[in-house]
């Protein structure tokens, strides 16, 4: 008889985090060069593409990490889910690499298309890697775009803890991931315009990092020549911590404590997410 496998260990999470984000983010940025540089598609195929990135991403790495794929939601686990601080940090990172590999892949593989439609590497198509205000022709500026990216990310997390939560009415453990990434598809329908709705630290980052080191030379800025890359790192952040927040303050405080069980069931203790 085969022996259980041992709980994977810090290295073993810290794989499944740098996967499931290379996942998520191989199907977001592609979607947008696809879009942007290829002409195939729309916002719509944009947004349901990044949902089932997130889908994906989940399924891969949830049983070993958690799979949060996002440095935000890794810091709000922290704060109100006990998640150890210790972990945060190489967490964040993971990610981060995940990201930045995926977005490289994406480079590499959307090169000629990318070259013929933006032979500069400019504004035109840095959209295909990290967000811009305004998704970099409307006229929005950093600071609405900081404030859309606090109510998204709350958006986000609050969603994320109440469909996680079984003492909640969660989805059954197996379609969780599809919920979660259906979360993602509606923020994007809903909530794209003034930032892109990066809501992820990595997400944007990492691809904007790997497209300064070929050859997007104001990557780190957006149409205006301000600095922005930090705008979609600090405001998710801020944005994770107070959606977490507001979920415990409204709702979990007032759930039952156990899982009533169904008819003809076993009890199940109620889990942290």
């Amino acid at each position: 008889m085969a022996k259980p496998r041992e709980a994977p260990g810090l290295i073993g999470e810290l794989a499944a985090e740098f996967a499931g984000t290379l996942i998520l983010i191989l199907f977001g940025t592609a979607v947008v060069a696809q879009v942007v540089a290829g002409g195939i598609g729309d916002h719509d195929s944009i947004a349901w593409a990044w949902g089932l990135g997130v889908t994906l991403g989940v399924y891969t790495a949830g049983r070993i990490s958690g799979a949060h794929l996002n440095p935000a939601v890794t810091i709000a686990l922290a704060v109100f889910k006990g998640f150890e601080w210790r972990k945060v940090l190489p967490y964040s990172l993971a990610q981060t690499a995940g990201a930045f590999v995926a977005a490289l892949l994406v480079r590499w593989n959307f090169s000629e298309v990318l070259s013929m439609v933006d032979p500069g590497h400019t504004i035109k198509t840095q959209g295909v890697f990290s967000t811009l205000p305004g998704n970099g022709t409307l006229p929005v500026h950093e600071w609405g775009a900081f404030r859309d990216q606090v109510i998204g990310t709350a958006i986000l997390l609050f969603l994320i803890l109440a469909v996680t939560d079984l003492s909640n009415s969660s989805p059954a453990a197996n379609l969780a991931p599809f919920v979660v990434g259906l979360i993602v598809v509606a923020i994007g329908m809903a909530w794209g315009t003034n930032a892109g709705y990066a809501i992820n630290p990595a997400r944007d980052f990492g691809p904007r990092l790997a497209s300064f080191l070929t050859g997007y030379g104001t990557a780190w800025r957006d149409q205006y020549g301000n600095l922005y890359f930090w705008v979609p790192i600090v405001a998710p952040v801020i944005g994770a911590v107070i959606g977490a927040g507001l979920y415990q303050t409204l709702v979990a405080r007032y759930l039952p404590t156990t899982l009533e069980p169904e008819p003809g069931t076993v009890p199940t203790e109620r889990e942290a997410v």
